[in-house]
């Protein structure tokens, strides 16, 4: 997360991007931006609110050298070098341009800006912002012709969010510069993250909480739900939750022996995290730090509704992960042939 009180925009500039596959061309300005101040106070928000929520960082990845990444070194070059701000942003089009290799990728606008007091764990720093703009809207602008007003439509970028952007701090730890990014139009993530900035998770707490969620939301969903009932599947996520928030350290066998009574499924949950770990390419720790506002974050995505096919649903409450053990029960009508819930309560709420 950043902070965003303090910062300003010392360097703007507008690229447009083309693409390949369709042999659209880039355009390129010249010239930096010079704002207005109404247009300036609405830029500023515009672009760094969508990191104030963000709680995972990135750093540069290359699979021979780290300094071969091209935005590592285009960013690099910004830092210290004030007058190729121009110059090393075309680059930086030319190559997200590159990486367009199918219809899929959209074109638009590339928004590079240099910013200054950004705000980020205490430390204050200055950033590189490149953001693409693919979504264009509709809207309707009044104006005065011959003593009377008259409406025209006009397209243009929205204010309320950016489709796809990145903050390169230039602050660094053993890993290299902290990245935060951003994007709103997922279908290409690839494009962007791997592709474009070619960048990875930090190796840190919020990382190996993420990843441990993860995985326990697909087994919740793959294991659990099918074999054993959402209801399972539901108390199994509320008690993990539960879990985090108790322990600021994660240990898998102690998180193992609290939630499951059952060998069987400790053997189960074992597998399935191996299978995990060589689909996603990951390497789940067996001891981590929680990160607390990923847990806070991940919880908020969870849902813990029983969806039945009598348009009758039961909803959950994930911060009581004891209450549906003691007050639901499940059940099959032999009369009826159905399966059924009962649920215990003294009074309607």
């Amino acid at each position: 997360m950043i902070t965003r009180k303090n910062a300003e925009i010392s360097k703007f500039i507008i690229h447009k991007v083309g693409n390949k596959f369709n042999d659209t061309k880039n355009a390129f300005s010249d010239n930096l931006v010079e704002f207005d101040e109404a247009s300036y106070e609405l830029m500023l928000p515009f672009l760094l609110r969508p990191f104030g929520s963000v709680v995972q960082s990135y750093r540069f990845n290359h699979h021979a050298n780290i300094t071969l990444n091209e935005i590592n070194s285009y960013s690099a070059q910004m830092f210290n070098d004030e007058e190729a701000f121009v110059e090393v942003s075309k680059h930086i089009v030319t190559h997200l341009y590159e990486q367009s290799s199918s219809a899929q990728i959209k074109t638009g606008d590339v928004l590079i800006v240099m910013f200054e007091g950004i705000e980020f764990r205490d430390i204050t720093t200055n950033a590189i912002g490149i953001f693409k703009i693919e979504s264009k809207v509709n809207f309707f602008q009044t104006y005065l012709e011959n003593n009377s007003y008259d409406v025209l439509v006009q397209n243009g970028i929205s204010s309320k969010k950016v489709d796809k952007g990145c903050l390169i701090l230039n602050q660094s730890d053993g890993e290299g510069n902290i990245i935060l990014s951003v994007d709103n139009n997922s279908y290409d993530a690839a494009y962007w993250l791997n592709h474009f900035l070619n960048i990875k998770y930090a190796d840190d707490a919020n990382n190996h909480t993420q990843q441990y969620i993860e995985l326990l939301k697909d087994f919740s969903t793959d294991v659990l739900k099918p074999n054993y009932g959402a209801k399972e599947q539901n108390t199994f996520l509320a008690k993990s939750i539960d879990f985090f928030k108790e322990n600021e350290i994660v240990n898998i066998e102690r998180f193992k022996d609290e939630l499951f009574e059952e060998d069987k499924h400790k053997k189960e949950f074992d597998s399935y995290k191996k299978e995990f770990e060589g689909e996603q390419s990951y390497i789940i720790r067996n001891q981590f730090d929680v990160a607390e506002a990923v847990v806070t974050k991940e919880k908020r995505k969870i849902k813990t509704d029983i969806k039945l096919d009598t348009n009758i649903q039961i909803k959950l409450d994930i911060d009581a992960p004891d209450a549906s053990e003691e007050y639901l029960e499940r059940g099959y009508d032999e009369e009826k042939k159905m399966h059924y819930y009962k649920v215990f309560f003294n009074e309607e709420a």
